[in-house]
């Protein structure tokens, strides 16, 4: 496949260029350290997988990969930063990026640049974690905040809430299949009833949805 990289620090771009080259997987077609480099970079060559920091000078990633994404909704754009900021992950998730990794986690790379290609989202375990512990963004203070779940999770099954907490808690479907003693085409199937009954676009936000409501 065919990548860029961008990142403000030239040292972080070659590093994460020779993992991946030297794994197989990927060739870098560009790198840059900012974010309208970023975006002219995108148009002057597009890549399979696009790869970006958030804080960097000038345009930072995620006004990037807003830019990026106006113009191609199709981009594949895996957010890569050493800032497991709740704000951050919120944004980037919003505008639907294929997911947000943190930098010092350099193992989780290759795996993530395929899963990402395979058509998934992904996400750190540090994202997940510090996601189900701080507030929905515009979530009023906690002596204001209304008492129960999301009304979205009412209607789900004992069963499906069992899948859930897995979901959110980062397993994926073999994981699941395994330790529900479900066949993955069981769990695949029950995922998929359980975000037609959310309305939930896919299991990343599912995820982050349900962390936040269970907090």
């Amino acid at each position: 496949m065919k990548v860029a990289i961008v990142d403000d620090d030239p040292i972080v771009c070659t590093s994460i260029g020779t993992i991946l080259t030297a794994t197989g997987i990927a060739e870098v077609l560009w790198s840059a350290h900012d974010g309208a480099a970023a975006v002219a970079g995108y148009a002057r060559q597009k890549p399979d997988i696009l790869l970006i920091d958030v804080q960097m000078p000038g345009m930072d990633g995620l006004e990037a990969a807003a830019r990026i994404l106006e113009t191609d909704s199709d981009a594949r754009i895996l957010v890569l930063t050493t800032f497991a900021d709740p704000d951050y992950i919120r944004r980037a998730l919003d505008l639907h990026t294929r997911g947000y990794l943190i930098k010092q986690d350099v193992a989780s790379v290759v795996p993530a640049v395929q899963a990402v290609m395979a058509g998934q989202v992904v996400l750190g375990a540090e994202v997940l974690s510090n996601l189900s512990t701080a507030p929905a963004a515009g979530t009023p203070a906690p002596d204001l905040a209304p008492a129960g779940e999301d009304p979205r999770f009412a209607h789900l099954t004992d069963r499906e809430r069992d899948i859930a907490v897995l979901v959110a808690e980062g397993l994926d479907n073999r994981q699941i299949a395994a330790q529900l003693v479900l066949s993955e085409g069981t769990v695949r199937n029950r995922i998929s009833d359980i975000l037609a009954k959310t309305n939930i676009p896919n299991r990343t936000k599912f995820a982050v949805e349900w962390l936040a409501s269970h907090r």
